[in-house]
């Protein structure tokens, strides 16, 4: 083959990739592999003395003293937790409990029934009877025992003075008789004008009364005075005093 025909061959051949169009994974690799392959490389790791590569090794990686860093908030995020959250103890306090709402004679009888039995000896009828009575002695002696050490307890007070009971001076009243036909007894006439509150007329009201005369001193149509007294008869509470007027 001559020279032209080789120098033709040459040129039809394909360039290899260079390393920049094969990335920069490829450089590596192929640096890796180069070094790896290379005799000198192995001499040197052959050559290298063991003591230096154990302190390169503790060098780089970290104190196994020292945990990370996620471990210590882990640990760090435990302890607050537990403090956050409530103690069972508190949690059981902090519940109300139902009994405290129930009566007296229930929670009484939730405390008799949780009392252990006792096997008590059977009695007779007359036994029971007499059981219970003295029972009911016992317990109505403790009641006056705590009644009398209460009473003991207060003292006594100077309290309300005593209203004085003054006598109230007897009603007095003026009117006109109109009847004497009865025996020492009159019925006389009151009469009252008053303005109305709201409509501010005067009215004219009158009633009567009987009263006890007991000389028969007042006739029809005289002006005399009375006085409340006691009940002198069923219907008559009120008696002379005297005659103001005698009718004309």
């Amino acid at each position: 083959m001559s020279e032209d025909e080789k120098k033709d061959a040459v040129e039809e051949t394909p360039r290899d990739e260079s390393p920049q169009d094969a990335g920069p994974v490829a450089e590596e690799g192929g640096s890796e592999a180069a070094l790896g392959s290379s005799p000198d490389a192995q001499e040197g790791e052959a050559e290298e003395p063991e003591g230096r590569g154990t302190d390169a090794a503790s060098a780089s990686d970290p104190p196994s003293s020292t945990p990370p860093a996620s471990e210590e908030s882990e640990d760090e995020g435990a302890p607050a937790e537990e403090a956050d959250a409530p103690a069972p103890e508190e949690e059981k306090a902090a519940e109300p409990d139902p009994e405290d709402e129930l009566p007296w004679k229930e929670k009484r009888r939730l405390e008799r029934s949780r009392r252990p039995h006792e096997v008590k000896p059977r009695q007779t009828a007359e036994e029971r009877k007499a059981a219970r009575v003295a029972e009911r002695k016992r317990r109505g002696a403790e009641r006056r025992k705590e009644r009398a050490g209460a009473k003991a307890k207060k003292t006594p007070g100077t309290g309300t003075p005593a209203a004085e009971k003054d006598a109230n001076a007897a009603k007095v009243r003026q009117g006109i008789v109109v009847s004497d036909k009865g025996q020492k007894s009159i019925t006389v006439r009151i009469d009252t004008a008053r303005r109305h509150p709201t409509y501010e007329k005067v009215v004219r009201r009158s009633r009567t009364l009987h009263a006890h005369d007991e000389r028969n001193e007042a006739g029809e149509g005289d002006v005399v005075r009375v006085v409340e007294t006691r009940p002198l008869s069923k219907t008559k509470r009120w008696r002379l005093v005297e005659v103001l007027e005698k009718a004309k």
